[in-house]
């Protein structure tokens, strides 16, 4: 059974490691020490000059910190999401209010201006305060996947909550576990949730992708 690894890559040398190792899709970002924040339009260009059949999943967010916005945080990612489509296949990004909940209307406004590109609620969803009322208000606004760890600092420990959200999810959006995912427990974490596709940046601390642990998780997941 088919399962995709997306890979997490913060910089140049990241995606070309990548690449190299046969991923299909990236996240693109950088600065993944404060978290990761928008790539520049100059990196999105390039990737896609030099790797026109990569997917490229570009991360959206103004500014490291909480996912708490302002008008004028939204409004300018509102606009990098559109400068962003020529050069990307999707859209991640995500918003939370100050009392911890899914800032649907900051969502909606995201995932209009996506257009027909697939959009990602990301790791915000792990700081929301009721995650099973978030998943549906996730799908509502039309998401296409949620990158989360089950509210865990890791998504193997995040496993439990991972499998309930599958399951909730029932098939309505993709459940994407990501953090703390390596070569070790890549296939425990997909074999006990059930879901069928996977994030992590496999650059062992170093903020560079290991092209030799791509390969090796993307030999291991489909077994």
């Amino acid at each position: 059974m088919k399962r995709t690894l997306e890979v997490c890559t913060g910089n140049m040398a990241s995606v070309i490691a990548a690449a190299e190792g046969g991923a299909e899709r990236i996240e693109l970002c950088t600065a993944l020490a404060l978290g990761g924040v928008t790539p520049t339009i100059g990196m999105m260009k390039w990737i896609r000059q030099q790797y026109p059949e990569l997917k490229i999943q570009v991360l959206i967010r103004s500014r490291e910190g909480d996912f708490v916005y302002n008008k004028a945080d939204i409004e300018a990612m509102l606009e990098d999401i559109r400068l962003s489509l020529p050069y990307c296949d999707g859209i991640v990004c995500g918003a939370l209010t100050a009392d911890g909940d899914i800032d649907v209307e900051a969502l909606k406004l995201m995932v209009e201006a996506s257009g027909d590109k697939p959009f990602t609620f990301h790791r915000a969803f792990d700081r929301c305060r009721e995650p099973e009322k978030a998943l549906e208000q996730i799908i509502a606004a039309g998401c296409a996947r949620i990158l989360t760890s089950g509210h865990e600092p890791s998504a193997e420990q995040g496993i439990p909550l991972l499998r309930k959200l599958v399951e909730q999810a029932a098939g309505r959006i993709i459940i994407m576990p990501g953090g703390g995912v390596t070569t070790k427990n890549a296939r425990l974490i997909i074999d006990q949730t059930g879901c069928m596709e996977i994030h992590g940046s496999f650059s062992a601390g170093s903020g560079v992708t290991s092209a030799d642990d791509v390969k090796y998780v993307l030999s291991t997941i489909d077994e």
